[in-house]
């Protein structure tokens, strides 16, 4: 018999995972079981691994994270305060669940009357009641078999949400589900089901903040199941602190004539990774996938996406952009998958790239796979400064060169940004960008 060799960080972090406490379903440990099993497999990606090429994960590896007990969650809810969450708060939302180092705290969340057919509960009471609902998706949407962080994710699965919308149920004011990291050297592991059933409408902001400058991870994995003719508007937003690290994975299926549409925006972390995968199950889908990545420093963000078409007549728009200031580092790699048989497929891809200094590095990487004939694809990718006639029309109108880059860099920024259809936090996020600007220039 063969004995694999543990990876020493990989068994660092799985120090705390003999801690986590028996679900109340015998399906999920056995889940967790195999991908603790794999997660004892793999090893931490390399830039030799081709999926991590331009992401070096050294700076990770150097420092050590364990997960908050359960038993320390008094002190965790004593380390945040509502003041501390007050910029952040999202006045448009139903409901409000905040967790402190991956850990809920009730003091600072706010449930309200939620419509019927609606669920929004922690995963792990909604287990007790809903299991039947979440056996077919949980743990099997992101899949660990090749994803360390994953497994890692699914070993500790504890601490979640389940959110619901029965058939022909819908949300127009969004679920914000907040996450603040507070504690040197915490590492949390976020859960987030979302199963929409046929017909229903939801939309959910998954949001990840840090209170002061320590040094955490956030291993997040989101599974998103939408039905036919259902809709799931998905807002990502990472603004964690300067010296985090954050690695996120959100898997999505779409039934027939499901519609997702996605906004990722990416302001935080010393070096975060964000995977989505989309993949088209029934014909007539569409997804809609917007990204922004504004960094500085010595900052680096990856974003990998995948669309991947399996049936006819499925659509998607992606548009991806990046603001990079100072030494920092931006990857997109985006593949576009058509499958044999996937007739009439329209899927557009667009990677758009602004450097704001000379150390500043893009690497951009869109792709299209097409194994069928009839389809309308396209991609295209630019790098590039700010267009010098754009900045000699303002300033011949008067406007200061400093103000006039700031003003162009503002409006590169925002034009992603004004798609989310939630105010407060649009005017949250075009502030945030405006100071980072402002503060390059």
């Amino acid at each position: 018999m063969t004995t694999v060799a543990v990876h020493p960080y990989v068994a660092s972090l799985l120090a705390g995972s003999g801690a986590v406490p028996k679900s109340p379903a015998a399906w999920l440990d056995a889940r967790r079981a195999a991908a603790l099993e794999r997660a004892n497999a793999l090893s931490v990606p390399t830039t030799r691994d081709e999926e991590w090429r331009f992401t070096d994960l050294a700076p990770l590896t150097r420092l050590q994270f364990q997960p908050v007990t359960a038993a320390a969650s008094a002190s965790a809810a004593a380390s945040a305060s509502a003041a501390d969450i007050a910029a952040y708060v999202v006045a448009e939302a139903a409901v409000r669940l905040v967790f402190v180092d991956g850990i809920h705290v009730p003091a600072l969340s706010q449930t309200g009357s939620l419509p019927a057919g609606i669920t929004v509960e922690l995963l792990a009471d909604a287990l007790k009641k809903h299991a039947a609902l979440i056996e077919p998706h949980l743990a099997q949407l992101v899949k660990n078999d090749h994803d360390l962080f994953a497994a890692l994710n699914t070993a500790f699965l504890q601490h979640g949400v389940f959110i619901h919308a029965a058939k022909n149920a819908a949300l127009k004011a969004p679920i914000h589900l907040l996450f603040v990291a507070t504690r040197k050297g915490a590492a949390s592991y976020p859960r987030c089901l979302v199963v929409a059933d046929a017909g229903s409408g939801i939309a959910v902001i998954e949001d990840y903040v840090a209170l002061g400058d320590e040094a955490c991870l956030t291993n997040a994995v989101t599974e998103i199941a939408v039905a036919p003719d259902a809709s799931v508007r998905h807002i990502k937003l990472q603004r964690e602190n300067s010296q985090a690290f954050h690695i996120g994975s959100c898997a999505v299926t779409l039934a027939k004539d499901a519609r997702y549409l996605s906004h990722a925006v990416t302001f935080g972390a010393r070096l975060s990774r964000n995977n989505l995968s989309v993949t088209q199950q029934g014909e007539g889908a569409h997804a809609q996938i917007d990204g922004i990545a504004l960094i500085g420093g010595r900052q680096l963000a990856d974003t990998h996406t995948l669309m991947d078409h399996t049936k006819p007549n499925g659509t998607c728009e992606q548009s991806h952009k990046t603001i990079v200031g100072g030494a920092a580092h931006a990857v997109f790699n985006g593949k576009v998958f058509v499958r044999e048989g996937a007739q009439l497929t329209n899927s557009s891809q667009q990677s758009r790239n602004l450097l704001l200094s000379d150390r500043a590095r893009v690497d951009t990487k869109p792709q299209l796979e097409i194994f069928a004939d009839d389809v309308k694809c396209a991609h295209g990718a630019t790098v590039g400064q700010l267009d010098a006639d754009h900045l000699f029309y303002l300033k011949s109108r008067g406007l200061p060169e400093a103000q006039a880059r700031n003003l162009l860099t503002y409006a590169f920024g925002a034009e992603i940004i004004d798609r989310i259809p939630v105010p407060s936090l649009v005017a949250q996020l075009e502030k945030y960008v405006m100071a980072r600007t402002e503060a390059a220039a």
